[in-house]
């Protein structure tokens, strides 16, 4: 059976994956771009995410990379949240289509969590937004046959992450904790004492100041 990933997700010392409050302006509230500045800067993001040639090649390419580069390989179909396809609101406005642009760096079919599905969304490279309401095990089913037979990834945002995590369907966590204090916003490790037990653990530092954690269910 295809693995369930979460990949380059970024947290605070203190635990938050996301600041407040959350609007069009600031997806990330007043974390900004802090958290993502390491994955940014990578050669791989760059790639993926269809930037000239010049900025590419200008990416950093040393264990930022290394990690960051493990994000599509083997990938068939994405889970998110619905606060990781729009700020509050999108739900009432049908022009939303997402952060992304045309052509999201997703290219796969993508799930959206959601109490107000509507019809699938169909983008540029291979990206197809479809909007469910459903449990997380709902969810994983759904993308695991539109993924035939590749990994399923659960993009975030933190609640669902943290679902996901508390129902046993993540089979490999990559947590990258990042040197900033938030103090407020939404935390990915409340409720999920013990976690670790289940997983084999390995911490990695990298000289942007980050330390990559990845969970390896045993």
């Amino acid at each position: 059976m295809s693995l369930t990933r979460v990949h380059n997700f970024s947290v605070s010392l203190d635990g938050f994956a996301t600041g407040e409050p959350q609007s069009r302006e600031a997806p990330f509230g007043h974390a900004g771009g802090r958290l993502h500045e390491w994955m940014m800067a990578t050669r791989s993001w760059r790639e993926l995410a269809g930037l000239p040639a010049a900025d590419v090649a200008a990416g950093t390419t040393g264990v930022d990379h290394a990690f960051a580069d493990r994000f599509a390989p083997g990938i068939g179909a994405e889970v998110m949240g619905a606060h990781k396809f729009g700020p509050p609101g999108w739900q009432d406005d049908p022009g939303w289509t997402g952060w992304w642009g045309p052509n999201p760096p997703f290219h796969t079919p993508t799930f959206v969590l959601t109490h107000h599905p509507r019809e699938p969304l169909e983008m540029e490279g291979g990206t197809t937004f479809h909007f469910l309401d459903a449990s997380p095990e709902e969810a994983l089913r759904r993308a695991r046959e539109a993924a035939h037979g590749l990994d399923v990834r659960i993009g975030g945002g933190p609640s669902v992450v943290r679902d996901f995590l508390a129902a046993g369907l993540v089979d490999h966590l990559h947590v990258v904790v990042v040197p900033i204090l938030l103090g407020r916003g939404t935390r990915l490790w409340d409720g999920l004492e013990g976690l670790e037990s289940g997983y084999a653990v390995q911490a990695t530092a990298s000289p942007s100041g980050v330390t990559h954690v990845t969970f390896e269910r045993q």
